[in-house]
Protein backbone atom coordinates (compact mmCIF):
# COMPACT_ATOMS: atom_id res chain seq x y z
CA UNK A 1 0.00 0.00 0.00
CA UNK A 2 1.58 3.68 -0.92
CA UNK A 3 2.06 5.83 1.79
CA UNK A 4 -0.08 9.22 1.95
CA UNK A 5 0.99 12.61 2.36
CA UNK A 6 -1.08 15.65 3.27
CA UNK A 7 0.36 18.77 3.47
CA UNK A 8 -1.23 21.35 6.52
CA UNK A 9 0.11 25.32 5.44
CA UNK A 10 0.23 25.32 8.86
CA UNK A 11 2.73 22.70 9.58
CA UNK A 12 5.21 24.30 7.02
CA UNK A 13 4.55 27.79 8.26
CA UNK A 14 5.93 26.45 11.77
CA UNK A 15 8.92 24.44 10.13
CA UNK A 16 9.60 27.68 7.96
CA UNK A 17 9.81 29.93 11.21
CA UNK A 18 11.73 27.38 13.27
CA UNK A 19 14.67 27.54 15.15
CA UNK A 20 16.08 24.86 13.05
CA UNK A 21 15.58 26.77 9.71
CA UNK A 22 16.66 30.34 11.14
CA UNK A 23 19.96 28.83 12.36
CA UNK A 24 20.27 27.55 9.25
CA UNK A 25 19.87 30.43 7.41
CA UNK A 26 22.20 32.64 9.77
CA UNK A 27 24.54 29.58 9.27
CA UNK A 28 24.78 30.34 5.29
CA UNK A 29 24.51 34.08 5.66
CA UNK A 30 27.80 33.63 8.02
CA UNK A 31 29.79 31.99 4.88
CA UNK A 32 28.91 35.02 2.82
CA UNK A 33 30.43 36.95 5.15
CA UNK A 34 33.18 34.74 5.05
CA UNK A 35 33.61 35.35 1.41
CA UNK A 36 32.97 39.08 1.64
CA UNK A 37 35.36 39.59 4.21
CA UNK A 38 37.86 37.92 2.26
CA UNK A 39 37.33 39.74 -0.84
CA UNK A 40 37.16 43.25 0.13
CA UNK A 41 39.08 45.84 -1.32
CA UNK A 42 41.39 47.36 1.14
CA UNK A 43 42.53 51.02 0.31
CA UNK A 44 46.18 50.97 1.89
CA UNK A 45 47.06 55.37 2.46
CA UNK A 46 43.20 55.84 3.68
CA UNK A 47 43.62 56.81 7.24
CA UNK A 48 40.35 54.51 7.63
CA UNK A 49 42.25 51.61 5.80
CA UNK A 50 40.13 48.59 5.95
CA UNK A 51 36.76 50.23 7.14
CA UNK A 52 35.12 48.43 4.83
CA UNK A 53 36.26 44.79 5.53
CA UNK A 54 35.51 45.40 9.06
CA UNK A 55 32.14 46.67 8.53
CA UNK A 56 30.68 43.28 7.29
CA UNK A 57 27.70 41.92 10.06
CA UNK A 58 24.63 39.64 9.68
CA UNK A 59 21.99 38.59 11.87
CA UNK A 60 18.57 36.34 11.43
CA UNK A 61 14.99 36.69 12.06
CA UNK A 62 12.03 34.47 12.47
CA UNK A 63 9.53 36.78 10.71
CA UNK A 64 11.04 37.89 7.61
CA UNK A 65 10.30 37.90 3.86
CA UNK A 66 7.39 39.32 2.07
CA UNK A 67 4.52 37.62 3.84
CA UNK A 68 6.73 38.19 7.51
CA UNK A 69 5.93 34.31 7.61
CA UNK A 70 9.42 32.71 7.07
CA UNK A 71 13.22 32.67 8.78
CA UNK A 72 15.92 35.06 6.94
CA UNK A 73 19.24 36.18 7.65
CA UNK A 74 20.78 39.00 6.25
CA UNK A 75 23.67 40.10 5.68
CA UNK A 76 25.10 43.76 5.54
CA UNK A 77 28.08 46.12 5.60
CA UNK A 78 27.51 49.17 7.29
CA UNK A 79 29.73 51.89 6.02
CA UNK A 80 28.28 54.76 4.56
CA UNK A 81 30.55 54.05 1.28
CA UNK A 82 29.33 50.28 0.79
CA UNK A 83 27.13 51.29 -2.38
CA UNK A 84 29.95 52.67 -4.04
CA UNK A 85 31.87 50.36 -3.75
CA UNK A 86 29.11 47.50 -4.61
CA UNK A 87 27.67 49.60 -7.63
CA UNK A 88 31.28 51.86 -8.51
CA UNK A 89 30.54 55.43 -9.56
CA UNK A 90 31.51 57.28 -12.77
CA UNK A 91 35.12 57.31 -11.77
CA UNK A 92 35.70 54.01 -9.64
CA UNK A 93 34.60 50.59 -11.48
CA UNK A 94 32.35 48.55 -9.28
CA UNK A 95 33.61 45.76 -7.28
CA UNK A 96 30.53 43.68 -6.58
CA UNK A 97 31.62 42.31 -3.26
CA UNK A 98 28.07 40.92 -2.00
CA UNK A 99 27.04 39.89 -5.28
CA UNK A 100 30.26 37.84 -5.90
CA UNK A 101 30.27 36.62 -2.44
CA UNK A 102 26.80 35.31 -2.36
CA UNK A 103 27.20 33.13 -5.58
CA UNK A 104 30.34 31.54 -4.16
CA UNK A 105 29.08 31.04 -0.43
CA UNK A 106 25.43 31.08 -0.71
CA UNK A 107 25.27 27.16 -2.24
CA UNK A 108 25.18 24.08 0.03
CA UNK A 109 28.76 24.56 1.95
Amino acid sequence: MPARFKMKKKGVGQLLRSPEIQAEMLRRADVIKGVAIATSPVYLPAADAGHYKRSWETDSTSRGGRRRDRAVAKVRNTSYYARWVEYGTEKVPAHHVLLRAAQAGGGNQ
